[in-house]
């Protein structure tokens, strides 16, 4: 019998976190008491209770938990929480306390896994996965690290025959999973307060890979050295599976798709840039293998909707744009910017971006400058410190890193303060970008931009 199984209880340390909404959201599901802290209310924690689940914000030790018993009630945490007392108080009273990442290896390992790896693009690949499933009604679940626009959630479920989880390198917690069907997008240096350097994070992605049972069902994206034999995608050059002759009609991109014995013209979909084709490769190989026809994968391309802050885009009758973006890694900035200077290459661009942690900062500083010179303006907000403390990165700030981009027009602002300062801005297209409370803005915005 699966452990999970013996618990009728679950406390999540870190449940506003998006992957582990995602449990939460499955073990709510499944009819359990689900209860959790998090440090911040969100839009997200504030979904989670009107589902039903109760969460806490304050670090206390209160009534709820001490009802608990470690018998009946499993705790799982985020390794971003390093100290708290909620957790030093389960492990004290010696309850089971997981990861969350064991945890869904857990769910998933009597499933036929399918995970998808990355530092770049694997929740918009395991987003499109699990919609490609969903339209052609396999039976399965999805825990993902975004909000898909199709299903309004990070969590689905339509069966336990497959499951699609995006799998995470942080803190090395992709390697507890059991994937049967693997993606590996990229292997860009990310993560080096856990990694060390380049080649450590490139060897746990050869580890990763490793675990797939089956080389033809191990999709690696051309060029990347993954340590073993697999099938590769590409766009716009050879591979086992490959996309060309991209172009552009009315704000739709249009692709054909080859696999090793045919080709299917004509793919369309809302969703720009080069890098998002290439996503849509990767899940098309993948759906192609279980059997899906094409017939049903293109109806479910052309419906895809998105994942949300995954280049958001909003167009007015005033003719700004706006696009709202998740990225927070100079490679991630550089695809955002690209798409946006193809599209729209006349346009003047105002990119607003909040850096994510000090430590990231530091190692990719000067590819943050790079990517975001290429902006028109630039308003650089306060690093993000997540589960970071500014006194252990002394003089990694944004001032800092604004010094070092080459711009004439560019200010650094808190975000209490960015709005105003936006509104004072003359730009045709408006780019928010970055993983930490920037997302604050985007209500604020929609709304000054569509009366203006």
């Amino acid at each position: 019998m699966n452990i999970l199984e013996t618990y009728q209880n679950y406390y999540f340390v870190g449940i506003g976190g998006i992957g582990m909404s995602a449990l939460a959201r499955y073990f709510n599901a499944s009819g359990k008491k689900v209860l959790g802290y998090d440090k911040t209310n969100t839009k997200l924690t504030t979904l989670l209770m009107k589902e039903g689940i109760d969460i806490v914000f304050e670090d206390n030790i209160d009534e709820k938990i001490t009802t608990l018993q470690k018998e009946n009630t499993l705790v799982i945490y985020t390794p971003a929480i390093k100290t708290l007392g909620i957790l030093d108080y389960f492990n004290q009273n010696q309850f089971e306390v997981l990861k969350r990442a064991k945890v869904l290896g857990l769910i998933t390992e009597n499933t036929d896994c399918i995970a998808v790896a990355g530092t770049h693009g694997k929740t918009t690949t395991s987003t499109l996965v699990s919609h490609l499933c969903k339209e052609a009604n396999l039976p399965f679940s999805c825990f993902l690290g975004g909000i898909s626009e199709n299903f309004k959630s990070n969590f689905l479920y339509n069966g336990t025959e497959y499951s699609v989880v995006e799998a995470d390198e942080y803190d090395r917690s992709f390697l507890n999973l059991s994937p049967d069907w693997a993606v590996v997008t990229s292997t860009d240096a990310d993560h080096l307060d856990i990694y060390g350097d380049k080649s450590h994070i490139e060897e746990g992605f050869k580890q990763f890979a490793a675990l797939v049972p089956n080389d033809r069902q191990l999709f690696v994206r051309k060029g990347l050295d993954i340590g073993r034999a697999h099938q590769t995608y590409a766009v716009n050059e050879a591979a086992d599976y490959y996309s060309d002759n991209l172009r552009m009609d009315h704000d739709k991109i249009y692709f054909d798709f080859h696999t090793p014995s045919e080709t299917i013209k004509d793919f369309v979909w809302d969703v720009p840039g080069i890098h998002n084709v290439e996503n849509a490769t990767a899940a098309l190989a993948i759906l192609h293998n279980l059997g899906v026809d094409f017939e049903t994968l293109k109806k479910a391309i052309a419906n895809f909707k998105g994942i949300k802050r995954r280049y958001t885009k909003h167009i007015y009758p005033n003719s700004k744009i706006y696009i709202d973006d998740y990225a927070h890694h100079p490679t991630e900035i550089n695809a955002v910017v690209s798409s946006i200077r193809t599209f729209y290459p006349e346009k003047k661009l105002l990119v607003v971006f909040q850096p994510h942690l000090f430590s990231r900062t530091r190692d990719f500083a000067d590819g943050f400058a790079e990517s975001l010179s290429k902006s028109d303006e630039l308003i650089l907000l306060d690093i993000y410190p997540a589960r970071e403390l500014q006194e252990n990165f002394e003089g990694i700030t944004s001032d800092w890193l604004l010094e070092k981009v080459n711009l004439d027009k560019k200010e650094k602002s808190d975000l209490s303060g960015a709005f105003e300062k936006i509104k004072e801005k003359d730009f045709d297209i408006l780019l928010t970008v970055g993983a930490g409370n920037i997302d604050t803005l985007y209500d604020p915005i929609c709304e000054w931009i569509s009366k203006k």
